[in-house]
C-alpha cells in the first residue's frame, strides 16, 4: 500500500482485520506519516460529520459516492474509532471531535492499531513507480524494488503539498492506465481583487451568508455557512466550499462570479417588504442603525461607506434610489475574487482518477487488475465538516476488504 495518511492507513488496518494471511506492507515517503491528519479541524482532528451523504460531495457521479458510503457508515466509523480508543463529540455543524480534542490521539490510536493487527508501516520509504510484473506488481522505491500481489494507492491529491501530497499517486494511476480529472485545488480561501477596499477594511469580521457562484452567467451552486473577511480576500467554511466551483469554472474557461447575500438567502423582494415595514414601524431609526441589527455594525459600516449612502438618514427619508441599491447589495454583494491561496492552503483537491474506472464494490481498478485507489486521489471532494474524512475511512474500508478476500482479479 503506498500512502500512510487516512485512507492508507485504515486500507491496511482493514485488510488485516479481515484477514490475517496475506502480508500487508504501508509505504510512505515521510518519516513521520500522518502529517495531515495533525493539522486537520485546527490540530483537533473533524473525523467525521453526524450526517453524511452523496449530497455532501462534488467531483465524481454521486450514486458512486453513494454505494461506497453506505460500505462503512458514520456510525461505523464513531464505533471503529471508540474500537481504538477514541470517542467522539458532536460539535455545531454536526462535526464530530474526539474528546480530547487533539488530532495527535486520532493519529496514534491508528498507528497502535496498525500495529496491533500486524500491518507493517515503512516510513521514510518513498515510492517512485509502479510497474505489472509477473505475479503482481514491482513497486520502484527510494530504497530498492519490491515486489506486491496487489497495490493500493492512498498518495492523497496535492493540497497542504509540506505534508507529502505532491500527486505523485495521480502520475503512477496515469502509467498504469487511468485518465485523471484535472486537478485543482479544493477548500481554499478566496484571494478578491486588491483594488476592493471592503474586505480589508472587515479584516477579522466573520458572518452568515449565503454564495452564489454563477457559472456562463447562470446560478450553478448557492451554499450557505459564515464567511470571514479577510486581508487577502475572504475565507471560512462557506468561501472554502465555494472555492471548488470558481477553480473548475476557471479550469473550463467559464465565465464565474460569486455575490454574497448577507440576508441568510432571502430574496430582494422579501427584504425589501421587510424595510418598508420598518420604515413604517420605526420611522426615525437610521439607516445605520436598522443595518447593524441584521449584519456586524463594521459590515453595516462599511457597506454604507463603499454604496455612498448617508447612514445617519432615517429610514423614513430614504431616498428609493438609495433604499433599492442598498437592498440589491444586501442580496448580492459582489465578491471579484481573482485567485485562490492555492494548494499550500487547500484542504482537499479536486479531480482524479474518474470514479467511472473504479469498483464501488471494491476500489479496484478497471484499467489494471488488482490496483486499488482510495481517498483523496478519486475525484470527489466533500465540503468542508469532517466529510473527507469519512471519505477516506469509507473507501479505506472498501478496499481494505476487497484485497483482503482477494475480489479484485
Amino acid at each position: 500500500m503506498v500512502g500512510a495518511g487516512a485512507a492508507g492507513l485504515a486500507t491496511a488496518i482493514f485488510a488485516r482485520r479481515f484477514n490475517r494471511s496475506p502480508s500487508v506492507v504501508l509505504l510512505d515517503g515521510a518519516r513521520k506519516p500522518g502529517a495531515k491528519i495533525l493539522v486537520s479541524g485546527g490540530s483537533r482532528c473533524n473525523v467525521t460529520n453526524a450526517t453524511v451523504t452523496e449530497r455532501d460531495f462534488w467531483g465524481g457521479r454521486p450514486s458512486i459516492v453513494r454505494r461506497v458510503l453506505r460500505s462503512f457508515t458514520v456510525d461505523e466509523t464513531v464505533a471503529f474509532f471508540r474500537e481504538i480508543g477514541v470517542r467522539l463529540h458532536e460539535e455545531a455543524g454536526g462535526k464530530l471531535f474526539p474528546d480530547t480534542n487533539r488530532a495527535r490521539d486520532v493519529l496514534e490510536a491508528l498507528l497502535r492499531e496498525l500495529g496491533r493487527v500486524g500491518a507493517t508501516l515503512v516510513p521514510g520509504r518513498r515510492v517512485l513507480g509502479v510497474e505489472r510484473s509477473a505475479g503482481g506488481f514491482r513497486l520502484s522505491t527510494d530504497g530498492g524494488d519490491l515486489q506486491a500481489a496487489a497495490v493500493v494507492l492512498a498518495t492523497g491529491g496535492r493540497s497542504l503539498p509540506k505534508t507529502g501530497s505532491d500527486g505523485a499517486g495521480l502520475t503512477i494511476a496515469t502509467r498504469l492506465g487511468h485518465t485523471i480529472v484535472p486537478a485543482t485545488p479544493a477548500l481554499a480561501p478566496l484571494v478578491l481583487a486588491p483594488e476592493d477596499s471592503v474586505h480589508r477594511e472587515l479584516s477579522g469580521v466573520s458572518h452568515d451568508v449565503e454564495l452564489a457562484v454563477r457559472v456562463d452567467g447562470a446560478i450553478a451552486v448557492r451554499l450557505a455557512g459564515a464567511l470571514l473577511w479577510t486581508h487577502f480576500g475572504v475565507s471560512g467554511p462557506v468561501s472554502l466550499n465555494a472555492s471548488r466551483h470558481w477553480l473548475r469554472a476557471q479550469l473550463e474557461g467559464r465565465p464565474v462570479s460569486i455575490t454574497a447575500n448577507v440576508r441568510a438567502g432571502a430574496p430582494f423582494e422579501e427584504v425589501d417588504a421587510e424595510w418598508r415595514q420598518l420604515a413604517i414601524a420605526s420611522p426615525r431609526a437610521s439607516i445605520q442603525t436598522t443595518l447593524a441589527t441584521m449584519v456586524p455594525a463594521s459590515v453595516a459600516a462599511a457597506f454604507l461607506r463603499q454604496l455612498a449612502i448617508d447612514g445617519a438618514v432615517a429610514l423614513a427619508h430614504v431616498p428609493r434610489d438609495d433604499r433599492r441599491r442598498l437592498l440589491n447589495a444586501l442580496v448580492a454583494w459582489p465578491l471579484p475574487v481573482v485567485a485562490t491561496r492555492g494548494y499550500n492552503y487547500a484542504e482537499a483537491t479536486a479531480g482524479g482518477v474518474p470514479l467511472t474506472e473504479i469498483d464501488p464494490a471494491t476500489m479496484a481498478s478497471r484499467c489494471c487488475p488488482r490496483l486499488h485507489c482510495v481517498g483523496e486521489m478519486l475525484d470527489v471532494d466533500g465540503r468542508i465538516g469532517g466529510f473527507n474524512f469519512q471519505w477516506a475511512w469509507s473507501s479505506g474500508f472498501v478496499a481494505g476488504r476487497a484485497v483482503a478476500s482477494g475480489a479484485a482479479r
